[in-house]
């Protein structure tokens, strides 16, 4: 007996592995993808410049970041006894400007870095709503609590995306000709636009983001939305929010990201780094004893193994 739809995830021609250097952008659900490959010990980027909803505020810290021009003073602005950009998230906003600054410099560096050096560069969309600051006519990452009158919402049409994602696409390319690009669209519902306007947010990004992707080589969709609405259609698979996904969903959605686009080949290997990782998240109630130096020998072991196999791997020292 079926109880569930199932959603069809094709198979990725370019796998990430243990070779693989890969960069997560995008909304919150880029974040949980990224835990997963810190979990597992790939090498990974993750959102230089924080959580970043919108196609557009990701495309602008891209030009930004491959271009020579540096963060200035014309870029941040003092609000709540912090100085802030419309180009990042809070996360990176200081009580100084000269250090608020030093942050987004470092984040446009580190982001430069890795759209250079990675194989894979994983990209999740959020949401098709946007803001634009009426002062500067930026279309914002975040409005940083910034009174909603000095903003105007807007409704990014699905032409506009295309032409957004296009140009994302082509500047990444030009920087790394070699990258592979996987996208998917966060599930995470932004019930606050409304029902009905989430849907058409998610529909926007969708419909642009399949019409670009048909014409982009080294270049996939990896279906988190429609596996959260279809295969996980219940709130039981929901954070107490009911917006966010639950940790089980994301782990029945990440399992799902592994079994199409990492290779069987480095399974045995990933398993060996959960077994370590488990081990040593374990507390231990004796720091002497047979059952301790035993314990120590089996993390010793993985340890020693894994790092030999993979030497840009770190774990706590035993």
């Amino acid at each position: 007996m079926k109880l569930t739809t199932e959603v069809t995830v094709n198979l990725f021609d370019n796998p990430v592995d243990y070779n693989s250097k890969v960069m997560c952008l995008g909304s919150c659900f880029a974040e949980h993808i990224s835990k997963k490959l810190d979990y597992y010990k790939f090498r990974y980027t993750s959102n230089p410049f924080g959580i970043l909803f919108h196609p557009q505020a990701i495309l602008n810290v891209v030009e930004k970041s491959l271009s020579d021009e540096m963060f200035t003073s014309d870029d941040v602005f003092l609000f709540n006894e912090k100085w802030q950009s419309f180009y990042s998230h809070s996360r990176l906003s200081r009580i100084s400007e000269t250090e608020t600054l030093a942050v987004l410099n470092s984040a446009k560096e580190d982001l430069k870095k890795a759209i250079k050096k990675s194989t894979h560069i994983i990209i999740t969309l959020g949401t098709s709503f946007v803001y634009k600051h009426l002062t500067s006519g930026q279309l914002v990452a975040n409005c940083h609590k910034v009174p909603q009158h000095e903003f105007e919402k807007q409704l990014t049409s699905v032409i506009d995306h295309q032409d957004i994602l296009t140009r994302l696409i082509k500047l990444c390319r030009k920087a790394n000709s070699e990258v592979n690009f996987i996208f998917t669209v966060s599930p995470v519902r932004h019930i606050k636009d409304g029902i009905v306007e989430n849907q058409r947010s998610k529909a926007h990004l969708l419909v642009a983001l399949h019409q670009v992707l048909e014409k982009e080589p080294n270049s996939t969709y990896f279906p988190s939305y429609e596996l959260m609405m279809d295969e996980l259609r219940d709130y039981r698979f929901y954070d107490r929010d009911l917006i966010h996904p639950s940790t089980l969903a994301v782990d029945l959605i990440w399992e799902r990201f592994k079994t199409n686009f990492i290779p069987q080949a480095i399974y045995a290997d990933m398993t060996k780094v959960e077994k370590l990782q488990k081990s040593l998240a374990h507390r231990q109630s004796e720091s002497k004893g047979e059952a301790f130096e035993k314990l120590k020998a089996y993390q010793y072991k993985f340890k020693k193994e894994l790092t030999e196999k993979y030497p840009f791997m770190r774990f706590p020292k035993l």
